[in-house]
């Protein structure tokens, strides 16, 4: 996310090498993936020495699982900065995130896409650790999520066969699918048209189960009337 690689990259005002390093992760494995990334070049983008870094990991995967960590605190703070919060209804809340995560869509996909997401397709069956770092971060980020939709199942009265944290969670898959068209595509188009596809389905999701409620209650006023 383009937005977001400004704020990793000025972490603070003399970031130390290891946010330098951190920085770079973010950058050149979202840019080429984490298998073809070497030490070498996250130490020529952060502009440290190889031995700066082992200083601060012991490996790659070390870093990676770092990475990981710092990406979930970095963006968490951008997200908990943004508009969607203050709106009254929580549906529209769940409605603003998703429109946000489309306003994201700005730059080189390399600058938009997820590097979790990125970095688990490569990882997720040799380095458990990183899987479960990535694991940590998209789920902890669609707790968040979850949060407004449980507020909206309630305010909405919606009675559902699945839960809102399954709904928060394919939110995810679906961010994840577009970065994956992007990448496949060249381009956020591809990406813009899943996001609108997930904003209807949600929309949907709630005017199905007031649509529901509404002719129950025309089929419980034609029994009265009926009796």
């Amino acid at each position: 996310m383009s937005q977001e690689v400004s704020i990793v990259t000025t972490h603070s005002e003399k970031p130390s090498g290891r946010d330098k390093i951190l920085a770079s992760a973010l950058r050149v494995i979202r840019a080429k993936g984490y298998a073809a990334t070497t030490v070498d070049e996250l130490c020529a983008a952060a502009g440290v020495t190889k031995g700066a870094f082992f200083h601060h990991f012991k490996s790659k995967d070390e870093l990676a699982v770092a990475a990981a960590d710092h990406w979930s605190e970095t963006t968490g703070a951008y997200f908990a900065a943004a508009s969607y919060h203050a709106h009254a209804d929580p549906l529209d809340r769940v409605l603003g995130y998703i429109d946000f995560r489309k306003a994201l869509l700005t730059g080189t996909v390399p600058e938009f896409t997820c590097l979790v997401g990125t970095m688990v397709q490569e990882t997720y069956e040799t380095h458990p650790a990183i899987r479960s770092a990535v694991d940590r971060s998209i789920s902890a980020h669609a707790a968040k999520v979850e949060i407004y939709i449980v507020e909206a199942m309630k305010r909405y009265r919606l009675d559902a066969d699945w839960s809102a944290a399954s709904l928060a969670l394919h939110t995810q898959a679906v961010l994840q699918g577009a970065f994956i068209l992007a990448k496949a595509k060249g381009g956020a188009a591809v990406a813009a048209d899943s996001i609108d596809h997930l904003r209807r389905y949600v929309e949907l999701l709630f005017k199905a189960s007031n649509a529901k409620r509404a002719l129950n209650r025309e089929r419980q006023a034609a029994s009265l009337r009926g009796a």
